[in-house]
């Protein structure tokens, strides 16, 4: 089985929070595939964290190195299809490239974004729930 991961479920990974388990199970020896953007998505969350003073510069290094070990592979997307799911969706072009990616390989998609997962339902992209 493979899946498309977001950035919102690998940040909930990363962090601990209350649905890590949920999705460490729900993806065990799944390919876990994303956008090739996934990799400076995660790089903002943590940076933007740091900015808030929710993190310390030390704390983001061990997020990043705890990122590093998930086994991902990172696709590119079609551009032009991403701008027609924006188009179609008014989503931004980061979610757009997640859904395009889900799309083109046929995967279902794992995220805790409401409106992500909304997207993805309209565009008849199977969604993995997971549970809090």
């Amino acid at each position: 089985m493979r899946f498309v991961i977001d950035t919102s479920a690998v940040i909930s990974v990363i962090t601990n929070e209350p649905n890590r388990t949920a999705i460490v199970w729900s993806t065990r020896g799944a390919e876990l595939l994303a956008p090739a953007s996934l990799h400076w998505e995660v790089g903002n969350a943590f940076s933007a964290m740091m900015r808030r003073g929710r993190i310390g510069r030390a704390d983001a290094i061990k997020a990043v190195q705890a990122y590093q070990q998930i086994p991902l592979r990172l696709l590119d997307v079609d551009l032009q299809v991403s701008l027609r799911i924006v188009e179609e969706t008014g989503m931004y072009a980061y979610d757009a490239y997640v859904l395009a990616c889900a799309q083109s390989n046929r995967a279902p998609l794992l995220t805790l974004d409401r409106d992500l997962k909304e997207a993805a339902r309209k565009m008849r992209i199977p969604i993995v729930e997971v549970a809090s």
